[in-house]
């Protein structure tokens, strides 16, 4: 007699495979659409003052005016802060631009989409392949042609208030996710930048002052963890740490980021927002109102005519820019995000196709604002390459802008069908119907719904049965009349 069997130990079921670009959760869906909401409307002020200062420094009549303003010198020299307008701009202003950026990234690393390392490789990978495939095809492009090195990390930054504005102007329906997906690209894509800055754009070190900036964020640290509020603390403070970060030789935006990431973006009981997303809703206005336009307008003011445009694609540098905009973006995003799908075993939401991902990757290569702020740093002491370098950001950044609009309109008819999907609340409950399928209660109230407009639509029914029934009575009857008639006295033949 054989022993009996010992059953075969059931397998756990297979977890469901993971989606890339796929819906967002609500919190995070409401927070992307607020802070691209405000993006969106800077994004446009950036454009008009990149418009406005090409006008300003083109138009003749114009120009000596327009570089007699940007080299206008002011601030207490004896505090090194001599500076002209367009340097202020870019050390100054660009500070707050980085504040902002530096919540951000806190933000996504304890609550967003950096927090769980699995979502967050496909953004990191993608903004890292899409930073190096720009620097490797500016690197081979400038070698090829015997040109300077210097600046290979010009075309590696890309500018989300710049795309959003293209969204904007050419009124493209882009789905939540893809629009997720291009400003966490645009977040970690900040964070290289600044080291970059950071690392390879500093050439001497003022160690006392540094110093002092490193005991003024300690300082600025302390207060925050014992929660003392109040801006009239903070801000003096943060100038003069300001102050000592661009004496010290490091570059100034780096305290700006610095303050930024030390902000709490994480809620306690009783709160509804942190205080970092509290300080981020005030801020980002005046960043991206006012703080990026204004550097806009006194760093892309660069004389442009067509022997300069021909000279873009003649000389490496400037060649190398705009390929690294154009072809190594392009690149870099969309494979850096094919692999990182391919290598995870992760498949593309049921909504998008490949096609949306290439065309999100060809609209990341608008480089503008950390574009132009690298190229100076890269070039400095040349003005007249660091002009040429300028000119070719702006041809890239509009080639890149060109392809996507082209690519983006194909699909914009399914594009607004899906943000009408994300949009429907048929319930009225302020929550869109997606995120409620596996509510019990909202089948509820949508049997509730369907029921009330079913009893509707049966009254209406009757109502039009009843109206054509009376209808044809009243029809029979007057031919009842008439047939009745035809006999009466008068009426007879003769």
């Amino acid at each position: 007699m054989s022993a009996p069997r010992t059953p075969a130990p059931t397998s756990a079921p297979a977890p469901p495979p993971r989606k890339v670009l796929g819906r967002l959760s609500l919190p995070e869906r409401n927070f992307v659409a607020e802070a691209l909401r405000t993006e969106t409307v800077g994004g446009v002020l950036l454009l008009v003052a990149a418009v406005a200062a090409l006008v300003w420094a083109n138009v003749p009549a114009l120009h000596d005016s327009y570089e007699s303003v940007s080299h206008f010198h002011f601030g207490p020299d004896a505090l090194g802060l001599n500076l002209s307008v367009a340097h202020w701009a870019a050390d100054g202003l660009l500070a707050v631009f980085f504040f902002v950026a530096g919540i951000e990234l806190k933000r996504e690393l304890v609550a967003g989409d950096l927090k769980d390392p699995r979502a967050a490789a496909l953004p990191v990978v993608a903004a890292l392949c899409g930073m190096v495939a720009p620097a490797l095809v500016y690197t081979l492009t400038s070698l090829t042609g015997g040109g300077s090195l210097d600046g290979w990390a010009v075309p590696t930054a890309t500018d989300i208030a710049f795309a959003l504005a293209v969204l904007a102007v050419i009124g493209t329906s882009l789905p939540s996710a893809l629009r997720a997906f291009l400003l966490t690209l645009a977040v970690v894509d900040d964070l290289f930048a600044i080291l970059i800055i950071a690392v390879f754009f500093t050439s001497t070190i003022n160690l006392a002052a540094l110093g002092g900036a490193v005991v003024g964020l300690v300082v600025f640290w302390l207060l925050l963890r014992k929660g003392v509020r109040g801006w009239y603390v903070y801000v003096p403070l943060a100038l003069v740490i300001w102050a000592l970060m661009y004496n010290s030789g490091v570059h100034a935006t780096i305290a700006g980021v610095a303050m930024g990431l030390m902000l709490r973006c994480t809620t306690r009981e009783g709160e509804e927002h942190s205080p970092g997303e509290r300080i981020e809703h005030l801020v980002r206005p005046l960043s991206a109102g006012l703080a990026v336009p204004l550097f806009a307008l006194f760093n892309a003011g660069v004389v442009i005519s067509g022997g300069a445009l021909g000279d873009v694609f003649t000389k490496p540098e400037t060649l190398g820019v705009v390929l690294g905009l154009v072809v190594g973006k392009t690149i870099g995003i969309f494979g850096g995000t094919w692999l990182t799908a391919r290598f995870t075993r992760a498949s593309l939401s049921e909504d998008l196709a490949w096609a949306d991902v290439f065309a999100v990757a060809c609209l990341a290569g608008i480089g503008f604002t950390v574009s132009l702020l690298i190229g100076e740093l890269a070039f400095e002491g040349d003005l007249t390459l660091t002009d040429e370098v300028k000119a070719a950001v702006l041809l890239g950044s509009l080639i890149a802008a060109t392809l996507a609009t082209v690519l983006l309109k194909l699909r914009n008819a399914k594009y607004r069908r899906m943000c009408e999907a994300e949009e429907r609340d048929e319930d009225l409950d302020g929550i869109p119907d997606v995120y409620e399928q596996d509510d019990p209660a909202y089948h509820r109230r949508m049997a509730e719904i369907l029921d009330r407009k079913a009893a509707e639509h049966r009254r209406i029914a009757d109502e039009i049965t009843r109206r054509t029934a009376q209808d044809e009575a009243d029809t029979r009857q007057g031919l009842a009349e008439v047939a009745g008639g035809a006999g009466e006295e008068g009426d007879r033949p003769a």
